[in-house]
């Protein structure tokens, strides 16, 4: 198995774990505040992370751009966990995947050229993503789903920076010290927080410690590896699929139904992917001039 073949088996392997911890989230916010949520979860990670992974010792040259995926981290989470509040959770997840056509665009901005198949394959995501969101038309969107709009677009630059970032340094010291940023940020922002409230119940402790060590700890190591050997398009896609995980757990767990036209979009996601993957090869450099 090559290092690319491996990097995307373990990033699907982490979307799978974010799209199942979206019903988790929404259950901890009946015991939490989104920012206080998000502030005990990423401080706890990043202390982790900084102890076992990089063992308390931090590239200089790394602190900036670290901090910088850290604030998109804090932004992404904050909007995204408050959205849950007021949307479901697999619909939480489409809008997420809305990331899947902001990041060839932003490489675009960027000065990429992008083969045919990548925009294929992201105008298929979003064509699924669609389906997924606005299964009853444009009145079904509520503030959940405006609020977690915005973290998509903090998500899909944080997807292409990682992947910018990654090639100059290690995965060692960029993850430990984004996850620290957002949680530093979010404890800073709590005094901000009307609503703020942290009730220490079983469910609660249960949901930190999955979404600080699997899904933000261990997850984002993977990312930061990963996309080292995998082009950010390409992980796009695959993030893609986080909504069909979190569509099926929340259909296990809480009974929610996707519909048909949720089941159609699922199947166009994985068509985009598909197009990306088998056709669409390795971004090519930037453009020159």
């Amino acid at each position: 198995m090559n290092k690319r073949t491996l990097a995307e088996l373990l990033l699907l392997l982490t979307t799978f774990i974010w799209g199942s911890t979206f019903v988790i989230v929404k259950g901890a916010l009946e015991d939490a505040s989104a920012l206080s949520f998000v502030a005990v979860r990423f401080t706890l990670a990043g202390v982790l992370l900084l102890v076992l992974l990089a063992r308390l010792r931090i590239d200089p040259k790394a602190l900036l751009p670290a901090t910088v995926l850290g604030v998109l981290l804090f932004c992404g989470y904050v909007f995204q966990t408050r959205g849950l509040v007021y949307t479901t959770p697999s619909k939480s997840a489409f809008i997420t995947g809305f990331s899947v056509i902001l990041v060839p665009l932003i490489l675009r901005l960027r000065g990429v050229r992008l083969r045919s198949a990548s925009i294929i394959g992201a105008v298929l995501g979003l064509l699924g993503i669609y389906l997924l969101v606005v299964p009853a038309g444009i009145e079904g969107v509520n503030r959940g789903d405006a609020l977690t709009v915005l973290g998509a677009f903090s998500f899909a630059v944080h997807i292409v920076l990682v992947g910018s970032y990654a090639k100059r340094h290690s995965f060692l010291h960029l993850a430990p010290v984004q996850i620290l940023v957002a949680g530093v940020l979010a404890t800073i922002a709590l005094p901000f927080d009307q609503g703020r409230m942290l009730n220490w119940t079983g469910r609660l402790i249960g949901a930190v410690l999955v979404t600080a060590v699997m899904a933000t700890g261990f997850a984002f190591s993977v990312q930061n590896w990963a996309q080292r050997y995998t082009p950010p398009a390409h992980t796009a896609l695959i993030f893609a699929l986080e909504p069909v995980f979190a569509a099926v757990t929340s259909r296990l767990v809480l009974g929610e139904r996707v519909g048909a036209k949720g089941v159609l979009g699922s199947l166009l996601i994985l068509a985009g992917m598909v197009v990306s993957e088998v056709a669409g090869g390795t971004e090519p450099s930037p453009i020159e001039g």
